[in-house]
């Protein structure tokens, strides 16, 4: 045998012994995800002490204007001593405590009640979207040590329902642009846009299933800017996906009139009676929701004895 091929045959058991090793001892074992309702309780200890901690400028947005997230400032509160004690607020003049003008909100999730904190500096005059809309936004995401992970440098339209859950509770609190101007590039304009920030605990984020650039169990932060919003039609039944919000609880995920475990938002047979969701719009108006033949309250699509179909003559 060569010197080369001893040297591969070492290198070779040296790899076999690692992985054996790696395997014995369940290296690559994930561990369970943390108790939800204990760990919100650790997260909203971490948001509050942030909130009574840190400022943002105040005084930026005392003109009326169309502000980005750009000009939300926060920073946090001077330790000169270095003994831990925070020191009072510089300047009160131009400067607001973030616990002082935060808006707390709770919100259910996965059977645990979350609570988060939003900053508003602009409601915006428009339409206010819904849980399940797509939206055209600006953002910035960062930790609470500053670091950001993610961001949009121009206007991006969002599937509100292929977001993290604070993104469905939060943006549907703010209204859209009252106007939109074309501004002969291709780009537009907007006025008088929902402008704020979401202060959230890691269960309305990505716990601990979180994407590169974010750690396990993370408090997250979310500047952003509302400039438009687009009904949507997921399953494409003829019925806007807020109209399948059946209880009402800005949820359309929990809806599920068969109970096949697939939401109607996305059920193109709502009812599991057999016959295809938009085939229940007997007066073909577009709308099943209006079709209830036998008028028993229940309109055709959600009433599994009703099986009539717009398709039955063709």
């Amino acid at each position: 045998m060569t010197f080369r091929n001893t040297i591969v045959v070492l290198l070779l058991s040296v790899l076999c012994f690692t992985s054996c090793k790696n395997d014995d001892d369940n290296s690559f074992v994930s561990e369970p995800p943390r108790d939800r309702t204990v760990q919100q309780e650790a997260d909203k200890d971490s948001l509050l002490n942030y909130l009574n901690t840190h400022y943002y400028k105040s005084s930026t947005f005392e003109t009326p204007g169309n502000y980005t997230y750009q000009d939300i400032v926060i920073e946090e509160l001077p330790d000169d001593n270095d003994d831990g004690v925070f020191d009072d607020l510089p300047d009160p003049d131009v400067n607001t405590l973030l616990i002082d003008v935060i808006e707390i909100f709770t919100t259910e999730y996965l059977e645990v009640e979350y609570e988060y904190y939003i900053l508003k500096l602009n409601q915006g005059g428009g339409d206010t979207p819904n849980s399940s809309d797509s939206v055209n936004i600006n953002y910035f995401g960062n930790s609470f040590d500053g670091e950001d992970f993610d961001s949009t440098a121009n206007p991006t339209r969002f599937d509100l329902l292929g977001l993290i859950e604070a993104w469905r509770v939060v943006i549907p609190d703010f209204g859209t642009a009252t106007d939109i101007v074309e501004n002969g590039d291709g780009t537009f304009s907007y006025d008088n846009y929902g402008l704020g920030v979401m202060f959230i605990p890691s269960g309305l984020a990505y716990f601990n299933s979180p994407p590169f650039g974010v750690s396990q169990y993370e408090n997250l932060i979310f500047k952003f800017e509302l400039y438009t919003a687009e009904a949507n039609d997921h399953d494409q039944d003829l019925i806007f996906s807020f109209i399948e919000d059946l209880n009402g609880n800005g949820n359309v995920l929990d809806d599920d009139t068969d109970i096949d475990g697939v939401p109607n938002v996305y059920d193109i047979d709502d009812d599991g009676d057999g016959v295809l969701t938009r085939f229940e719009d007997i007066d073909n108006d577009g709308d099943p929701t209006n079709d209830d033949t036998d008028q028993d309250g229940v309109p055709n699509y959600l009433d599994s004895g009703t099986t009539l179909s717009n398709q039955d003559d063709n």
